[in-house]
């Protein structure tokens, strides 16, 4: 057979479904060829070459590509990079869009998307697993994946946990984020999957520990790991600050500036920080301005601006790169983060990595991961007077910016210090142990939610 081609064909005398393609076969097909198992249908496979001694063989379940957000993806890329670089056997299954592609917008595009992940795309993804080598482990790149569990649940297999803020909004938990009755329901239909998983890896305590408690497990491992960052960030002197800022077009600034980045989910509390410039601001004859690296201003943010006094300034700024942010780190006199919420909180790592003050939320898993070095205001409860709570963050962020020299510069050291432990390599070689882990034990077998006292990486 011609392992160049791009199609398969096995001939009537194959024991295998007509159109699936053997990895031994196709070791050369290049990263995201699309790949015919059944008539009509499609699933997106990526893996790079196969070598027969490799120790680790490795299938990553990932959100399909037309999903809005693209963080998910982005993880699975940098698992199966990270894996193939250390010589491992790595394919990432995903659903293709097929019926979402005769609904790309609207209000049923979401639910066309829904028929690919969880109609079509089992179907395919149980009959490529009864072509897969023994050995192989299969990781979910996340717990919302929770419904395609039950095909492997008796295979070794590992499942990343994020955050459990939409199950936690689905059960009445979150009240700032209410969720609709078909939301609860879906997120019901996740859980019910992803708990029939045995083997879980967190990225932070505050993620396993809402794991047990809203997942209802039967956990025989579950490990907690810390992202690493995924770009090298550390301070920048402030010549370079400003030629990096000037390239991408942002203002060079003289002075200072306070520094926001986020999404602007609920749970980034945008309007709290927003607030609480306002209460800055008033207090002061000639207040830093504020920059929000983000989406555009929403109807609440702009209600919140009506009350930032005449002389502060707020500016917006979008599609920022990871050599202009880490610049805006740099030159930032402090990082606001006040979240509601988090699972992990990358931008709390990536600012003191860069040598800049952190001020955030004195709730898990900010403080957790933010460490001792931070500066801490109370969460915004939904019943809150936001403006009391604003001027209590306010005093907050004054303490920080007239901290004495000496002392903020040996605060920024130890933030660039805490920053380290994230470190990506060290997470990859954390995931491998615990994936070689899961391997030598064979298939996952039944077992009682452990102790949430053994951690990875902490």
């Amino acid at each position: 057979m011609d392992t160049s081609s791009r199609r398969c064909n096995l001939g009537s005398g194959s024991s295998e479904p007509p159109g699936l393609v053997k990895l031994a076969e196709y070791r050369d097909m290049p990263v995201g060829q699309f790949v015919r198992f059944s008539p009509g249908i499609r699933v997106a496979l990526l893996w790079g070459p196969f070598a027969k001694d490799q120790r680790l063989k490795i299938v990553i379940f990932c959100h399909p590509a037309f999903m809005r957000s693209q963080s998910m993806p982005r993880f699975a890329r940098m698992l199966k990079s990270a894996y193939e670089a250390r010589g491992y056997s790595v394919q990432v299954w995903a659903p293709h869009a097929r019926i979402f592609n005769l609904v790309p917008t609207g209000r049923l595009s979401k639910w066309a998307g829904y028929i690919d992940e969880h109609v079509l795309f089992p179907i395919q993804a149980r009959m490529a697993l009864k072509h897969q080598h023994p050995d192989t482990l299969y990781v979910f790149c996340d717990q919302a994946l929770g419904s395609w569990v039950p095909m492997v649940k008796h295979l070794p297999h590992v499942i990343h946990v994020h955050d459990l803020l939409a199950l936690r909004s689905a059960l009445g938990e979150i009240p700032e984020n209410p969720t609709s009755i078909t939301g609860k329901i879906y997120q019901r239909f996740i859980r019910r999957g992803f708990r029939q998983g045995r083997h879980f890896i967190s990225v932070s305590k505050k993620t396993r520990e809402d794991l047990h408690r809203v997942g209802h497990l039967s956990a025989v491992t579950s490990d907690v790991v810390y992202n690493g960052m995924n770009y090298p960030f550390s301070p920048l002197a402030r010549p370079e600050t400003m030629q990096i800022l000037r390239e991408a077009n942002l203002p060079a600034p003289d002075e200072s500036y306070l520094l926001h980045v986020g999404g602007g989910q609920w749970y980034k509390n945008l309007v709290g920080v927003i607030a609480l410039y306002a209460q800055y601001a008033k207090r002061q004859r000639v207040p830093l301005p504020l920059w929000c690296i983000g989406p555009q201003p929403s109807c609440a943010v702009r209600s919140a601006l009506g009350k930032v006094p005449p002389h502060g300034r707020v500016s917006f700024f979008q599609s920022v790169e990871s050599r202009t942010l880490q610049a805006l780190y740099s030159g930032a006199r402090a990082f606001l983060f006040p979240s509601l919420a988090e699972g992990f909180g990358w931008p709390l790592v990536e600012a003191q990595a860069c040598g800049c003050p952190v001020l955030t939320t004195d709730e898990a898993p900010m403080n957790e991961i933010a460490g001792r070095g931070a500066f801490y205001v109370p969460r915004l409860q939904i019943d809150d007077d936001i403006d009391a709570w604003a001027a209590k963050g306010a005093a907050v962020l004054d303490e920080l910016l007239l901290e004495p020299p000496e002392q903020s510069n040996l605060r920024r050291q130890r933030g660039i210090e805490w920053a380290q432990r994230f470190n990506t390599d060290k997470t990859i070689e954390d995931y491998i142990d615990i994936y070689s882990r899961v391997l030598s034990n064979g298939k996952a077998e039944k077992g009682v939610a452990p102790s949430l006292e053994n951690e990875n990486n902490i």
